[in-house]
């Protein structure tokens, strides 16, 4: 069966090889949407810190022997401590500046994370195998879809809507929202704001993490991972809304299919397509589909 001359599998295949993408576009844009709409800060350094938790994996397992379960939760915390202490060392002292400034800070620390893993792995990428309990496929009859790349798809969902659940619809999340728009008055009750808002950053760059331990079995980790996927996460969030963090879930997973079918039928543009609808959703909504406008 075919629809408008593609055979139906094959756009069948490229819609759910979409979704994974959008999958790995939904976590990083997660991250960026929380520290942006929190915080209000500009994380330029997402892509490294992603980068990071999956190198951080791959050098587990390499020189440690832990394996991927483990380093599943570990990279994370690490590079969830390592960012709490960029916020209390660092951003805590631009906070009154312009946007600007965190800005170059965090795009700073990019090029100091890649140089630091050029220097030592070089520009080629490792390897990372998949755990065991995850390798084989499934035949969905239209496809084979890799057992790991159907893990990646559910635990990125659940990570992201439990995300969204815990910032949106309990109290720890009207706290943490309510600590960035008036501060003095939450400090009132007791609450302590700046150790909230250095465990916020924290919490946010580790997801940035985790989607990079999710992704290390499935693209070869390598220092430019990172720098090669931040602009369209970035693209993604703009779409979605600076900061609405359900509005940069659902844009990265429905990006990541309008990518993969784009692939089927106009190939050519697959990899600006992101782009051009950032470009058409800006001049008709600039505060992003699910943006709030001031």
């Amino acid at each position: 069966m075919d629809l408008f001359g593609i055979p139906l599998q094959a756009l069948l295949s490229q819609l759910l090889l979409g979704l994974v993408n959008g999958s790995f576009y939904a976590m990083l844009s997660l991250g960026l949407a929380v520290i942006f709409g929190l915080l209000n800060v500009i994380n330029f350094a997402h892509g490294a810190l992603y980068m990071a938790g999956a190198f951080l994996a791959w050098m587990g397992l390499e020189y440690l022997g832990l394996n991927y379960w483990l380093m599943l939760v570990l990279a994370p915390l690490l590079v969830g401590a390592f960012g709490m202490l960029i916020e209390r060392t660092m951003l805590r002292r631009l906070y009154q500046l312009d946007h600007l400034y965190v800005l170059l800070l965090t795009f700073g620390l990019t090029l100091m994370l890649e140089g630091a893993f050029r220097s030592v792995y070089g520009v080629s990428g490792q390897p990372y195998s998949v755990p065991e309990a995850l390798s084989g496929a499934t035949n969905l009859g239209f496809m084979i879809l890799p057992n790991y790349r159907a893990w990646v798809v559910v635990a990125s969902l659940v990570v992201c809507f439990s995300t969204w659940f815990l910032i949106e619809k309990t109290r720890l999340g009207a706290y943490l929202r309510a600590g960035t728009e008036n501060p003095r008055l939450v400090e009132a009750f007791g609450i302590n704001v700046p150790l909230m808002v250095t465990l916020t950053y924290g919490f946010g760059v580790s997801l940035a993490a985790l989607a990079g331990v999710l992704a290390a079995p499935v693209i070869q980790v390598s220092p430019l991972m990172g720098s090669n996927l931040i602009i369209t996460v970035f693209a993604v969030v703009v779409i979605g809304g600076m900061g609405s963090i359900l509005g940069s879930v659902l844009t990265g997973l429905a990006l990541g299919v309008i990518e993969g079918l784009t692939k089927v039928f106009y190939p050519e543009i697959s990899s600006t397509v992101v782009f051009i609808i950032m470009a058409l959703v800006l001049l008709v909504r600039p505060a992003g589909l699910f943006g709030k406008e001031k």
